[in-house]
């Protein structure tokens, strides 16, 4: 697995959400009371900053959270590499109907503040997700998505300017 910590240590802030994603790759390695005391300290930044991603989530190299706090991912949604979560981000699982399941995000990714994606849908590479835009769509590559419903808008390089610290 690729360890990649991009979170720049000029704001305090940031500082929580690289402790945050170090205890979160640790707490799946190693042996068993390491695991426990990473998951341990997990539960204490937690509380603090109520980021909800599981140590067991499947995340690729080169996450970024953009400001740490109310971010919540679901255990079975899938990221890839260099995607960008800002504040109160929800990628979540839908319970019924055609959608019933989790997301897969492509590489690349940058999700606007607010922003919530649920349901069985697969999100293409250099998509840009706007801020408070409700996703239960399929999205294409090289795409930026708007508003609630979900509108979809070609561009190429759709993430050029945006995405941080690339792995």
């Amino acid at each position: 697995m690729l360890y990649a910590y991009t979170i720049s240590a000029r704001y305090p802030q940031k500082g929580i959400a690289l402790k945050y994603l170090y205890h979160m790759r640790k707490a799946s390695e190693g042996n068993k009371f390491m695991q426990l005391y990473h998951r341990f300290r997990l539960c204490c930044i937690r509380r603090h900053t109520h980021l909800e991603i599981p140590w067991n989530a499947k995340i690729g190299g080169g996450l970024y959270i953009g400001h740490p706090y109310n971010i919540t991912i679901n255990a079975g949604a899938v990221l890839g590499k260099n995607v960008n979560i800002h504040k109160g981000a929800t990628i979540g699982q839908e319970n019924r109907g055609s959608r019933k399941g989790t997301p897969v995000i492509g590489n690349c990714v940058w999700i606007g503040i607010h922003a919530v994606i649920v349901g069985n849908i697969t999100i293409g590479d250099d998509v840009l997700i706007a801020p408070n835009a409700f996703v239960n769509c399929d999205v294409p590559s090289h795409s930026i998505v708007l508003g609630n419903p979900c509108i979809i808008k070609h561009r190429e390089n759709a993430t050029e300017g945006y995405i941080n610290h690339r792995v």
